[in-house]
């Protein structure tokens, strides 16, 4: 099977390699048919790895994606499959957050094959059969509307609240539905690509902004000077961190959604202090892969027109270079 492989700063090459064999118990084997390529998967690509996470051997990428189960209880169906595998026995699995989980396996990452490759094992428990109103690409984008889910969640977002997303990348937008859906009345986006901001304004923003290191000013100024109950930063870069501490009113909370290039973020502290606001971390998400299927399955959530870009799995250095460059939205590997 053909199967692309990171060996370095923009180093993807791709590979043949035998298919899987033997899965171990649990497990079924999988004809990916889609890839998302993620904004994480450009940190490893870019910068050889993501965080505090170095590349150590030649990593196959990718932890959106979609297939086709070849055995096991759903063989011969469609599935979107949720990349984190949570051991289920730590402190953290047991009280309900896989997320965190001490022993976590997750696709793409560290030592973890991802899906960039003709067929794969996985857990049979983390397949989830997709109904035919969602095709294999929007199969792949139940992973990013989870994180979305997730961190809205956080966000505790009410009816009539007022929510800034600072960065409108696919994670932005789609945060940016979800806080719509949960009945933010005033949306406010950020954003510096052109593009990006047409479609914050076609996915339901109510005011959008480019990102000029003036965008908090205004929103304070479009707010009388109040600043909106809830801000997610979905950028990664610190700018957008401090632009949306500065947004955000006294008692408000900001979630922060975006991983910083440096692997460090900052903030004015006596701002945030003097507010006396909510800073939540977001990991990844929980639980989500049902919602999101109803959401997407029922027309509440747009994934299918955030997929701009597809290529096969031999021009995946052409993917991957498309997304670097932020064309479009949404690029996606089909093998």
């Amino acid at each position: 099977m053909k199967v692309a492989r990171l060996h370095g700063v923009h180093d993807l090459r791709l590979h043949d390699e035998p298919d899987p064999q033997s899965p171990t118990a649990g497990q079924a084997v999988l004809r990916v048919t889609s890839i998302g390529v993620c904004g994480s998967d450009l940190h490893w690509f870019a910068e050889s790895g993501i965080g505090d996470a170095r590349l150590s051997r030649p990593l196959v990428l990718g932890h959106e994606f979609a297939g086709v189960a070849l055995m096991g209880k759903y063989k011969g169906r469609r599935v979107a499959v949720d990349p984190a595998i949570a051991c289920g026995e730590c402190e953290f699995c047991v009280e309900g957050n896989p997320n965190f989980c001490s022993n976590m396996h997750f696709a793409g990452h560290g030592a973890d094959d991802g899906a960039m490759r003709e067929c794969m094992a996985w857990p049979e428990h983390l397949m989830f059969p997709l109904p035919d109103a969602i095709n294999d690409a929007d199969g792949v984008m139940l992973e990013p509307l989870g994180v979305a889910i997730h961190a809205v969640d956080l966000g505790h977002i009410r009816p009539g609240m007022s929510v800034a997303i600072f960065g409108n990348g696919p994670i932005g937008l789609l945060t940016l539905q979800m806080a719509r859906l949960a009945g933010a009345a005033d949306l406010f986006a950020t954003e510096v690509l052109p593009h990006r901001i047409d479609a914050a304004r076609n996915y339901g923003a109510t005011n959008v902004i480019k990102a000029d290191g003036t965008e908090a000013a205004q929103i304070l100024s479009a707010t009388n000077k109040r600043g909106v109950d809830v801000a997610f930063e979905c950028a990664g870069e610190n700018e957008a961190v401090e632009a949306a501490v500065a947004a955000t009113k006294p008692g408000g909370t900001v979630v922060l959604v975006g991983i910083p290039s440096e692997d460090r973020t900052s903030f004015t502290a006596s701002v945030a202090r003097r507010k006396g606001l909510t800073i939540r971390m977001s990991r990844r998400m929980k639980h989500t892969y049902p919602r999101a299927i109803k959401l997407v399955e029922r027309g509440m959530i747009d994934v299918r027109s955030m997929v701009t870009h597809h290529y096969p799995l031999v021009d995946s250095m052409k993917g991957f270079d498309t997304a670097l460059r932020r064309d479009g939205l949404k690029v996606v590997i089909e093998p």
